[in-house]
């Protein structure tokens, strides 16, 4: 892994999919493991997970967080994975600070679930960098989300590496175990790779313009929310590179990007 020597780093929306990508020989591992042997070394990780929803904006302040497995009907294997990267509750205050008082509160008790740690011990296995969470206010409407995540740019220049790590097609009702998307699948996930190659910030943030597949690639948006972050943390001097592009269980996009 390079050592951080830039003034900016590269901000990451991963599609963690099935939370046993983490420990399986699969291809989405595979390219999250080459990544990470990419990456320059962060002084600190900020993670925007799908799986922390709170009413209002919360930070997670905890010294030495948790390994949160939060699935259930996985194997043994799964529930014995820790992820003991400490935390980093003075910048955890940092972020808190950039807003007005009141926006973003502090949570002492949360640590990483397994949108972060299950892609972090691939992309950073000696879990040496301090790493914690920011929530998805589920107040906020998606404009509401890019709005506030625009605010959290400047840590880019600060040593923060932000990930951001959900699903752009996530529909469980829909899983197909032959593994082949259907046809609303790869639509939406187009839509969203053009709108992220345009620079499309409007047909991100109201994804309901990509139609019919909209509904069923996005019943619930907490899994899409988090590339939201990453978009708005684009600079207009910024590259784009995509990986991993490709389902999980046919009904789950496992694309992801690199903002850099």
């Amino acid at each position: 892994m390079q050592t951080h020597s830039i003034s900016k780093l590269p901000a990451l929306f991963i599609g963690h999919g099935a939370p046993t990508n983490a420990i399986t020989d699969n291809p989405f591992r595979k390219q999250w493991q080459k990544l990470g042997d990419s990456l320059p070394r962060p002084r600190v990780i900020l993670c925007i997970s799908a799986h922390w929803e709170t009413s209002g904006t919360q930070v997670c302040t905890a010294v030495s967080p948790r390994t949160i497995h939060d699935f259930g009907g996985f194997p043994k294997e799964l529930y014995e994975q820790l992820y003991p990267a400490p935390g980093a509750p003075d910048d955890a205050r940092a972020v808190q600070a950039l807003f007005p008082s009141g926006r973003v509160s502090l949570n002492e008790q949360w640590g990483l679930d397994h949108g972060a740690w299950s892609i972090l011990q691939s992309l950073f296995p000696a879990a040496d960098v301090p790493v914690f969470q920011l929530s998805l206010n589920t107040q906020f409407t998606p404009a509401q989300h890019f709005t506030f995540a625009k605010q959290l740019a400047v840590l880019r220049t600060q040593g923060f590496m932000i990930i951001g790590s959900g699903n752009i097609v996530h529909n469980l009702r829909m899983i197909n175990h032959d593994f082949e998307p259907p046809s609303w699948a790869t639509e939406f996930n187009d839509y969203v790779r053009d709108a992220l190659l345009r620079n499309d910030r409007d047909a991100l943030i109201d994804y309901s313009l990509a139609g019919a597949s909209a509904t069923l690639a996005v019943p619930s948006n907490e899994h899409y929310l988090p590339l939201l972050y990453i978009a708005a943390l684009r600079s207009s001097e910024d590259q784009l590179q995509f990986f991993n592009d490709g389902y999980d269980w046919g009904s789950i996009s496992m694309l992801s990007v690199v903002v850099d």
